[in-house]
């Protein structure tokens, strides 16, 4: 797939919304921080933010599973990132799922201002459901990508977070030490083995 690093150039400010989405530990952060390197070789102003709640490898920066990172600016809300968006051609956001509805809005306001969006998170929770406000995200990105894992137990694809851990709330942080990428047969079989209070 073809993704827009030089448009601005060659045609003008095209904003645009990309998604990068699908399971823990399947590259989503990876791919996303490859997209903002090319972008940033390219010579593009870029930003990157991620909810603030998500310390877990480093407070200011976005780290995936296979420990690359980039310099990132924690928020609390979708719509600082708006306020931190001047004069940038290109923003990165990370763990997309921790915010609530308002990014959606956030991420087509700067679209629509010239600004190429690249936004990766979680397509599923814990239990299967769709995760916050991915779903909506998907629906107004030009392109989305989604990618897989490899299931812990069989090594098929992975598309689901299996939890390992017994906690009933929708956001728990953690790694392999609480979660596991499993495939649909794999997952089912877990969900229904598993106890549905701690």
């Amino acid at each position: 797939m073809d993704f827009p690093e030089n448009s601005i150039r060659s045609a003008g400010k095209k904003g645009s919304v990309e998604v990068i989405t699908g399971s823990m530990f399947s590259g989503k952060t990876e791919e996303l921080i490859r997209r903002l390197r090319r972008a940033r070789f390219a010579g593009l102003k870029v930003e990157i933010f991620k909810p603030s709640l998500d310390n877990r490898y480093s407070e200011t920066r976005v780290v995936s599973h296979d420990e690359k990172s980039i310099v990132s600016t924690p928020v609390d809300h979708a719509t600082a990132i708006l306020l931190l968006s001047e004069n940038v051609d290109v923003v990165g956001i990370d763990e997309a799922q921790f915010f609530d509805i308002s990014i959606v809005d956030v991420c087509n306001n700067l679209a629509d201002k010239g600004i190429r969006v690249i936004v990766a998170g979680l397509d599923m929770d814990f239990l299967g459901k769709p995760f916050g406000p991915m779903p909506a995200l998907m629906a107004v990105a030009e392109y989305v990508t989604k990618v897989q894992a490899i299931c812990m137990r069989c090594g098929e694809l992975a598309t689901y977070s299996f939890r390992k851990s017994s906690e009933d709330q929708v956001v728990v942080l953690g790694e392999k030490e609480k979660y596991e990428p499993l495939c649909r047969q794999c997952f089912n079989k877990a969900i229904n083995k598993k106890p549905l209070h701690g």
